[in-house]
């Protein structure tokens, strides 16, 4: 029995948002990036594959992941961030395994990011996902 894999894991989350008509990036902006400057970016940490039982059989799968919440005013970050909330709290689809409601572990306040322009709002939200085969 193999270990369970990362990407199925991240296709899900970014299939979840794309799914409530969110426009998101797996590890970086989307480009092009929406004319409403809205949108979310998804990054994945590898996880770690656990065992199911004494056997050592490493089919469970449990992950850290952030959703970047983007928008060009505070409010319009704030209404990604809950679309986001929104979307992950309905729960997960990954092909092949029964996952687990992602938990939302929060993240630090909204920052603008003047280094670009004009200036974007941002807020990094973290989840735990995990899935059993």
């Amino acid at each position: 029995m193999s270990s369970p894999a990362v990407l199925p894991h991240r296709d899900a989350v970014v299939a979840a948002l794309e799914d409530i008509g969110l426009t998101v990036g797996a590890g970086r902006a989307p480009d092009p990036a929406p004319a409403t400057q809205m949108y979310a970016v998804v990054y994945m940490s590898p996880g770690r594959s656990r065992p199911e039982s004494l056997a050592d059989q490493r089919t469970n799968y449990e992950g850290l992941m952030q959703v970047t919440a983007v928008g060009p005013t505070e409010e319009r970050c704030l209404w990604v961030a809950d679309k986001v909330r929104s979307a992950l709290h309905a729960g997960l689809s990954v092909d092949g395994r029964q996952a687990w409601r992602p938990e939302e572990l929060g993240g630090p306040p909204i920052v603008r990011d003047d280094d670009v322009s004009p200036p974007l709002y941002f807020v990094p939200i973290q989840y735990m996902i995990r899935s059993t085969s």
